[in-house]
């Protein structure tokens, strides 16, 4: 079956759509193998291709595609602002094996808003439905936007609906804060709902879905279509797997701390890329680890003692002070301890 087949089987469908959100840096080919190894998304957005007048498909992003190591649909994502710019890329992109491509509409990291690209441009709905309109037309698979609810007010939300709406998206990705908010708040999900009961195409939530339990809640409040998860199973690999076994009534796979020592073996071998010096790539597992962390212990003594690594060596003896145990270990944010924002510094997710 091919990939453009499977995915319009699952926006036909009636099970929840589990999407692995884009983050930069982070969602590479690598990572996609890995995810795809311990449960794995039914679909693989790629990190997003930056899109300016001498913009080019940047090689290692354009791997996933080429690559795709996960048996599942890929849908590559852009964000940008020059419509002729914009244009050339998706005709680009048509050429490789992707079953949609997605507009970034939600980063809020300062030095991308502030070009006016993806959050920036909730600013301007006006030019948001020029954009949408040359891409539709542009675009002859499916077209996807991920968004978030405004830029430092929802307000605007109502008036982006009727865009979206207008220029006959395929599938539209809502992440329930604004762009000012970045992940400091609680998720809005009153807008994901109004989304879902809004919008013609099917919408996924996005934002804070942690836990097997918390995607059924989100599911239940939004009425979406499925859920676009990032920070959540960066934490727990096993979120998919257990999202779809809660789903079917059946015992939740609870990872034990061997377990998740394993993950990070895993994880630190399969993400490190060929001759890479040693403290450099002990420094790129401090970016998953600072979601990792979270779910590892409650004080923050996990991650300060992380941070202050440079070896491999050192690196693990921390882990596994840490995790060689046979406790059982759900891996959730503790509610008494660190938060996702405590950690954050501008990760698109």
């Amino acid at each position: 079956m091919s990939h453009a087949v499977q995915f319009q089987q699952m926006l036909d469908g009636k099970e929840p759509i589990l999407a692995l959100a884009p983050m930069q840096d982070v969602t590479d080919l690598p990572f996609w193998k890995l995810m795809a190894d311990y449960g794995g998304a039914d679909v693989y957005y790629t990190e997003y291709f930056r899109v300016h007048p001498t913009s080019n498909l940047e090689k290692p992003i354009l791997e996933s595609i080429t690559k795709n190591p996960t048996g599942k649909p890929a849908i590559a994502q852009m964000i940008g602002n020059d419509i002729p710019s914009l244009v050339r890329t998706v005709k680009q992109l048509q050429q490789y094996p992707v079953v949609a491509i997605d507009l970034n509409l939600g980063c809020p990291a300062p030095i991308v808003y502030r070009k006016c690209a993806g959050g920036g441009l909730l600013r301007e709905p006006k030019r948001v439905d020029a954009i949408l309109g040359a891409l539709r037309d542009a675009i002859s698979i499916k077209f996807t936007v991920k968004t978030r609810i405004g830029f430092d007010s929802p307000a605007v939300f109502d008036e982006l609906l009727p865009i979206f709406a207008k220029h006959s998206i395929d599938l539209l990705t809502v992440h329930g804060r604004t762009v000012k908010e970045m992940y400091r708040t609680e998720v809005h999900y009153e807008y994901i709902a109004r989304a879902a009961q809004t919008v013609p195409c099917p919408v996924l939530a996005n934002g804070n879905v942690y836990s097997a339990k918390k995607a059924e809640e989100v599911l239940q409040l939004t009425h979406a279509r499925g859920l676009m998860i990032g920070r959540g199973v960066i934490r727990n690999p096993w979120l998919f797997h257990q999202i779809r076994q809660h789903r079917r009534g059946e015992p939740l796979f609870i990872p034990k701390g061997h377990d998740v020592l394993k993950y990070l073996r895993d994880l630190y071998e399969t993400v490190r890329p060929p001759e890479i010096r040693e403290a450099a790539h002990v420094q790129k597992m401090k970016k998953y680890v600072n979601y990792i962390g979270l779910g590892v212990e409650p004080t923050g003594q996990f991650l300060h003692q992380i941070r202050r690594v440079s070896t491999e060596a050192e690196f693990f003896k921390i882990c596994e002070e840490y995790l060689s145990h046979d406790r059982s270990m759900p891996l959730e944010p503790f509610s008494l301890g660190l938060k996702d924002t405590d950690v954050m510094a501008g990760e698109h997710l």
